[in-house]
């Protein structure tokens, strides 16, 4: 339990290293290549604990920098010895992410086997593995799932495949290149996912030896090959990290550098938060966010996939909004029930209002169904201390920001979830001024 004092604006600097959703995804393809692999700007989050243990498991071997110097966040992952895991093992060190199952393909071309634990993750909407599994099937995999997981066999080499997704899903993109990349023959995957994260782990197989070709049109073609090596890359800076950093600012009406951010992976939430008034300045090593001094502006936003607003952006500058005049709108198009953090906001004063309507234009999976996917915020609204107990990896932030941008005392619990996809935010958190201490007898 943590306990945060509001009231007080943000201020300083924080050092944003490398993407979430880029890191354990690389760690993951170092399983591909035949030598070691060196991978920098790692940053110290649990989901990359996770990925450690995992290959570990597998028979990678994990190594921390140059005599051991975490600074540059470095790792070097040697595959010379995988095998498979104990399945126990597995099932331990895999129940909270969902990472594992992007095992499949490297494991079931360096083992012909792989086995994956029922799977864990933020409770945010509908991810279901079974458009993964059947992506597999393409490549000729045999899958069996048991009551414990997920058992799949390749009695020959993987072949390529013609796939088309339904909806440009970032986790089954990356299933598919994983896959793809030593499969025999050539694979077209339309309507991709083009994130930056997607296009880093192409950069990532490219340096390996793969070939890769991504037309303009959300089309992927990999041509196969026989083997890869290992690859020395620095990830991406994440985006969501430094977008998190910049909503804090304008909700607690501060000014935060964040070291590291990058101007060309966010054009698309600059120009989002310059319509609300916040201000900000593009260095050459990252990006100066600030509140500007006077009242914030009421939007109306749709999320969606790359190059659109990403849906892990919206969570933080929810609370920033409540804090803007007039009536601002959020229309959720990627995950269905995005929108259960705003219980604890209503609580803390916030007149945010749920609709089952699509509350906007964009093509919507959702429109039919009985999520309550757009949200309508009415500001500003002053925000009080309250309980709370974080829910999911951003809207857990954005609790964090909510109580910071209070005035009392708010109780937070479940902080732990944070530390998934945000390093050392705690002691960010200090470093900018914020009073926060562990409740007493935590």
């Amino acid at each position: 339990m943590l306990d945060v004092h509001g009231g007080v604006p943000l201020t300083g600097t924080v050092v944003v290293r490398g993407a979430k959703n880029l890191v354990p995804k690389a760690m993951v393809a170092s399983l591909l290549g035949d030598t070691p692999s060196v991978l920098r700007g790692v940053p110290a989050i649990s989901d990359v604990d996770i990925v450690t243990g995992l290959l570990e498991l597998h028979g990678v071997h994990v190594t921390v920098g140059p005599d051991g110097d975490h600074a540059d966040g470095e790792l070097t992952l040697d595959p010379a010895n995988v095998a498979q895991g104990s399945i126990v093992d597995i099932d331990a060190h895999a129940g909270s992410s969902r990472i594992p199952i992007l095992f499949c393909g490297p494991l079931l071309h360096r083992l012909g086997q792989a086995f994956i634990p029922d799977l864990g993750g933020c409770r945010i909407g509908d991810r279901p593995i079974d458009f993964h599994l059947e992506v597999l099937r393409q490549f000729g995999a045999v899958v069996d799932k048991t009551p414990g997981g997920i058992r799949l066999e390749a009695p020959q080499r993987l072949r390529g495949t013609k796939i088309k997704l339904p909806y440009p899903s970032v986790g089954a993109t990356e299933q598919v290149l994983l896959t793809a990349v030593r499969a025999e023959g050539v694979t077209e995957l339309k309507n991709a996912a083009t994130e930056p994260e997607i296009m880093d782990l192409v950069m990532v197989l490219q340096k390996m030896g793969a070939s890769i070709t991504v037309d303009p049109a959300r089309v992927i073609r990999i041509e196969g090959v026989d083997s890869l090596t290992g690859f020395t890359h620095r990830s991406l800076p994440d985006r969501n990290e430094s977008a998190s950093w910049a909503s804090a600012a304008l909700a607690t009406g501060g000014d935060i550098f964040v070291k590291g951010a990058r101007q060309q992976d966010m054009i698309t939430f600059l120009n989002v938060f310059r319509k609300i008034g916040g201000t900000f300045e593009v260095g050459e090593d990252g990006i100066r966010f600030s509140h500007p001094g006077q009242e914030l502006r009421s939007i109306v936003l749709e999320t969606d996939v790359h190059p659109g607003f990403m849906t892990d952006w919206q969570q933080p500058l929810v609370v920033a909004l409540t804090r803007a005049s007039g009536v601002s709108i959020i229309h959720e198009t990627v995950y269905e029930n995005r929108f259960g953090f705003t219980d604890a906001l209503r609580r803390m004063g916030a007149n945010i209002q749920l609709y089952r309507e699509c509350l906007g234009g964009t093509p919507c999976r959702f429109g039919r169904m009985n999520f309550k996917h757009s949200a309508v915020i009415s500001g500003p609204t002053p925000l009080t201390g309250a309980d709370i107990v974080v829910p999911d990896l951003r809207g857990g932030f954005s609790h964090i920001v909510a109580a910071l941008a209070a005035e009392g005392t708010s109780h937070v619990g479940g902080i732990e979830i944070i530390s998934r996809g945000y390093e050392h935010f705690l002691q960010k958190l200090d470093t900018l001024g914020a009073r926060i201490e562990y409740a007493s007898g935590c």
